[in-house]
């Protein structure tokens, strides 16, 4: 605790010494922290790869490396392209009343910024948003998961091979560590992870006011339109859900079907799944869960489901392999909404399947219930596509696919409501981690004694004129 305090604090002095001095970083030094930060990653990737993999007893290489190395790269480069123009002062137009001064927005840095990474993307959800804080011009801490400790580790060193200790530090510990962390005063401070474990950051912030950018989850839907190709949606919900064994924030949490198509939507799935893991959970390709208490929760939450009357549907009957925590995928039909897996975020390969008659029942279905980080309408007609952009409101939206819009650096990515607040990547990184300042110029030959009492004779006839022309 005490080297987490003092990191703090030396942190805070390094920057309020660069500010003093008016040596915040410059366009050419953050450009350099980004090389390093994307040369550090190459270098340590293998070593990151492994410590994944051990971390959750078998993580697909690919999936590590495309979710958690690529999109990391895709992440630096893209802020690195693109930093000169977001530094730059942002003129904006100035009101006729107080012309003919001049109106900018300056992007400024906040300072230190904490950033408190989950488990399930362990490298991605730790440099991507250390990325957008070092474009911004800051110096970050972060706090990664004690549920995947050796990714921890490998991520420390790499950080610390690299960076100065009052640049970027990793603190490593568990929920006492995360507790101090969260408590200190940060400039800002992002948290991924649950809605229950977000509530308890946003509290600790706020005793010191420290903004937050929560990353949250819950149970983001797959709607099926009647207009929907069903093999294609099939394949890309099929997809979404079996991805790191459905341990994703974004992962279809459950689809709404045509009563009419539930079977056969059913079937479409699981072919999909079969076509993309032909030798089921065991092979190399599906990745393990994360813990044997995460592992137990799964079980828990179908056998309930099953006990209720749920029909489960799985390529592989004969359930889990002995000694490893795999978890195959599996189909439920219609489980009954009181059961846990309806009202929690799964977080795992279950998939429930829930029918409708109407598309405004399915509407009113999901406007019911929190609202999700992630929606996904699979519709061929637009005006279908438009009933679900116009009448839900979600984090964000993705049609006809799943999940792909989160790697869309030109998007803000963020929750709304119990599945956070505020967005981060690509320029909308950039802004949450700076401060937008606003500035005003004026000029020395300008209309403002007019606003000077007294208010009497032409002074008043000119502020009343001046109210039907602003």
């Amino acid at each position: 605790m005490s080297d987490l305090i003092s990191t703090f604090q030396n942190m805070k002095a390094a920057h309020a010494t660069a500010r003093a001095t008016l040596s915040v970083t410059t366009a050419k030094q953050r450009t350099a922290q980004l090389t390093a930060l994307e040369t550090a990653l190459l270098a340590h990737e293998d070593r990151l790869i492994a410590a994944m993999n051990t971390d959750f007893s078998h993580r697909s290489v690919q999936e590590c490396r495309t979710f958690d190395i690529t999109t990391s790269l895709s992440e630096i480069r893209s802020n690195r392209k693109q930093l000169k123009s977001w530094m730059r002062a942002r003129r904006v137009r100035t009101p006729l009343q107080f012309r003919p001064a001049t109106c900018e927005i300056r992007p400024q840095p906040l300072g230190v910024v904490g950033i408190i990474a989950p488990w399930n993307f362990p490298v991605y959800l730790a440099v991507a948003p250390v990325a957008a804080a070092l474009a911004a011009g800051n110096r970050v801490m972060i706090k990664p998961s004690e549920l995947s400790p050796r990714t921890s580790e490998a991520l420390a060193n790499m950080m610390y091979a690299t960076f100065a200790p009052d640049v970027v530090s990793v603190i490593t510990g568990g929920a006492d560590v995360a507790a101090t962390f969260s408590a200190l005063p940060f400039d800002h401070l992002l948290f991924t992870g649950s809605t229950a474990i977000g509530r308890i950051v946003a509290q600790a912030a706020a005793q010191n006011l420290t903004p937050v950018t929560l990353e949250l989850g819950g149970k983001s839907p797959a709607i099926l339109m009647p207009s929907a190709d069903l093999d294609r949606a099939a394949r890309r919900i099929a997809w979404g859900k079996a991805a790191s064994a459905g341990q994703i924030c974004v992962a279809p949490d459950y689809v709404l079907v045509p009563r009419s198509l539930m079977q056969a939507a059913a079937d479409a799935i699981l072919g999909a799944w079969a076509k993309f893991y032909p030798d089921g959970s065991k092979g190399d390709d599906y990745s393990a869960i994360i813990s044997e208490r995460h592992l137990e929760r799964l079980h828990t939450l179908l056998n309930e489901a099953k006990g209720r009357g749920a029909q489960s549907l799985s390529n592989e009957p004969d359930g889990p392999i002995a000694g490893t925590r795999k978890f195959a995928p599996v189909v439920l039909l219609d489980p009954p909404l009181d059961t846990t897996l309806m009202r929690e975020e799964i977080f795992g390969p279950i998939l429930p399947l829930i029918p409708y008659d109407t598309p405004q029942e399915a509407l009113d279905f999901v406007g019911a219930r929190d609202h999700p980080l992630a929606l996904y309408v699979f519709a061929n007609d637009r005006d279908e596509q438009e009933l679900w952009l116009n009448g839900s409101i979600s984090g964000g939206v993705t049609i006809n696919d799943t999940m792909i819009h989160v790697s869309v650096d030109t998007l803000p990515f963020g929750g709304v409501g119990a599945s956070g607040m505020g967005a981060y990547h690509g320029r909308h990184g950039f802004e949450t981690f700076s401060h937008m300042k606003s500035v005003v110029r004026q000029a020395k030959w300008n209309g403002m004694f007019v606003t000077e009492p007294p208010f009497k004779g032409w002074k008043a006839r000119t502020l009343n004129a001046l109210r039907k022309v602003i």
